[in-house]
């Protein structure tokens, strides 16, 4: 066998596959595969609402859900503030000097 023969054998499976690639470039998403068995529903843009029981179910759930996590990760999160911001106070203080100690020295 040639290396042409051979060549020839390897490219003209990628050239049906890049061809066929190509067309499928030009289809849109939802049209790249055929899938059977599968039933779809959807609503006409015009017949959705975009915010439906917004304000009757959709705020007390946004308040609900964060009152209840509050409590669990705020306390322990100022007390972790609290603990930080005095141990930073600590340690500012033990690096300065005492001035009594040298009140003496001259």
């Amino acid at each position: 066998m040639k290396s042409s023969d051979q060549n020839s054998k390897f490219l003209i499976p990628r050239i049906v596959f890049f061809l066929d690639f190509l067309l499928k470039m030009g289809r849109h998403f939802g049209d790249l595969a055929k899938v059977r068995h599968v039933i779809t529903y959807s609503l006409s843009p015009f017949e959705q609402r975009a915010f439906p029981n917004y304000f009757s179910k959709g705020l007390p759930n946004v308040w609900r859900r964060f009152t209840s996590s509050f409590f669990k990760v705020a306390p322990p999160m100022i007390a972790m503030y609290l603990t930080y911001s005095w141990g930073n106070s600590v340690h500012q203080q033990s690096k300065k000097k005492n001035p009594a100690d040298y009140a003496n020295d001259e």
